[in-house]
């Protein structure tokens, strides 16, 4: 069969599931329609960094020949997340003699991985690119520059034609660390038949937990195995947490607490910022806490730099100082407008408040804040760690924020704030939880890589 049908062909129904031919069609006319204005957007994004045109051409499913190998195991990662998540994996991999195609959508994405596998790329054992856009030319050139053996696409990206194409040339392609929130899994019903064959095209799913197997199968997916979650596996960088330890001692000198607001979405650093103003001017501490904010991406750094200033609070730039912060005494906030830095801001906090929790964007990872030993206070979206926050709220690692997180009146997030702020063997023994749940909940990678060794 072979690896590359002429333009517009569209893929054959195969052994894994039947793909809907009038939708098909339909998504593949609007793809070339929507075309330009995503290469509009690159260019509008170039504004930020000269990088979102490089290796352009990727993105239409050609690639430098001279670099490649091929033969080798595919992980798509489509951005920051989902590629330290398979860091345990690739490491695996690569441990093995393997050669990797890792993949992205997004520059950050790969200003990670390259970061992360900068020696086996350098060696030629990892090869990096962005995954092409989902049109069945760019597709089929894509896969019949690198033929990979297998592909694993990371957590939740399953995009119709690079699934429907490998099914159709016998492509093993799994969705491994899957997962699926109740609200995705009625959007996939809502397409019926047509949204449903796109999963069950996968040659399997290795989902996160029950709950997500369970949507799965409610989709009529029949190959679904639950190993876990990759994050737990994610070693943490022992030099950034050794810098994030030196400064929580620095600040501990002093006696004063750190909050870490982790990963914040558009419209949270808002609520976060008039409820640490409150606080701070209550009578309620001797010696006022420090707020480290951290935005989830980096093109708002300045917008929430803005944010800080208007609501007049006392703040510095992380990237005002080489190494460990010094001489934070008389500020009110640190904002952390660094990449790559989670493991330190983490072990220098005492708390940390997790971003995307309060406002419904589903919640941000957890797992890593758990694995340096800091509390975590969730608030009530976390749809997208849908077990992970149970599972930490049960064994005393995490707590919920009950009540109305709106930006006049955040009493619920101030209350919870000084609750444990004012309370450091509360704290301590929530410590001790994060380190317990973090270790408890480790081996996904091991359960993966005998999982897709017994299916193929």
């Amino acid at each position: 069969m072979s690896l590359t049908p002429s333009l517009g062909r569209l893929p054959q129904d195969s052994q894994y599931g039947t793909r809907p031919k009038f939708w098909f069609a339909v998504y593949q006319l609007l793809w070339h329609l929507l075309l330009p204005l995503a290469f509009i957007r690159l260019a509008w994004r170039t504004r930020h960094s000269a990088e979102y045109l490089h290796h352009f051409s990727e993105r239409l499913g050609f690639s430098n020949r001279k670099s490649i190998t091929q033969g080798s195991v595919w992980i798509h990662a489509v951005s920051v997340g989902e590629t330290r998540a398979a860091q345990s994996l690739i490491e695996a991999y690569l441990a093995r003699g393997e050669t990797i195609l890792l993949t992205h959508m997004t520059l950050n994405g790969r200003r990670t991985g390259a970061a992360l596998f900068a020696q086996a790329i350098a060696s030629g054992q990892l090869h990096q690119a962005y995954l092409p856009y989902d049109l069945c030319w760019s597709v089929a050139h894509f896969i019949r520059i690198f033929k990979p053996k297998l592909g694993l696409f990371m957590e939740t990206e399953a995009w119709p034609t690079v699934v429907f194409y490998c099914a159709e040339i016998g492509l093993p392609l799994f969705l491994i660390n899957a997962r699926l929130s109740e609200r995705s899994a009625r959007r996939v019903n809502q397409f019926g038949k047509a949204g449903r064959s796109l999963f069950q095209a996968f040659a399997g799913i290795l989902a996160q937990t029950q709950f997500d197997a369970e949507r799965y199968h409610s989709l009529g997916v029949k190959k679904v195995e639950i190993v876990g979650n990759l994050k737990f596996d994610v070693p943490l960088d022992p030099s950034l947490v050794q810098q994030g330890k030196a400064w929580q001692q620095e600040l501990h000198g002093g006696q004063r607490l750190m909050v870490c607001a982790a990963s914040t979405r558009d419209g949270e650093e808002a609520i976060i910022l008039r409820a640490w103003k409150d606080l701070l001017l209550s009578s309620a501490f001797e010696i006022k806490p420090l707020l480290c904010i951290v935005p989830r991406h980096p093109e708002r750094f300045s917008d929430v730099a803005n944010q800080i200033h208007e609501a007049g609070l006392k703040f510095r730039r992380r990237t005002e100082w080489d190494g460990v912060p010094k001489g934070t005494a008389g500020l009110d906030v640190i904002l952390g407008d660094s990449m790559g830095e989670m493991p330190m801001y983490y072990s220098a906090a005492d708390l940390v408040v997790m971003g995307g929790s309060l406002l419904p964007f589903g919640g941000q990872n957890l797992i890593e804040a758990c694995a340096t030993g800091c509390p975590v206070l969730l608030g009530e979206h976390t749809y997208n760690f849908q077990q992970a926050a149970l599972d930490a709220i049960n064994i005393g690692a995490a707590k919920r924020i009950t009540g109305e997180l709106i930006l006049s009146e955040p009493i619920a997030l101030i209350e919870a704030l000084k609750e444990l702020l004012l309370n450091t063997a509360e704290l301590a023994k929530m410590s001790s939880a994060a380190m317990a749940y973090s270790i408890e909940h480790q081996g996904a990678t091991k359960k993966i890589l005998a999982a897709l060794e017994h299916q193929n």
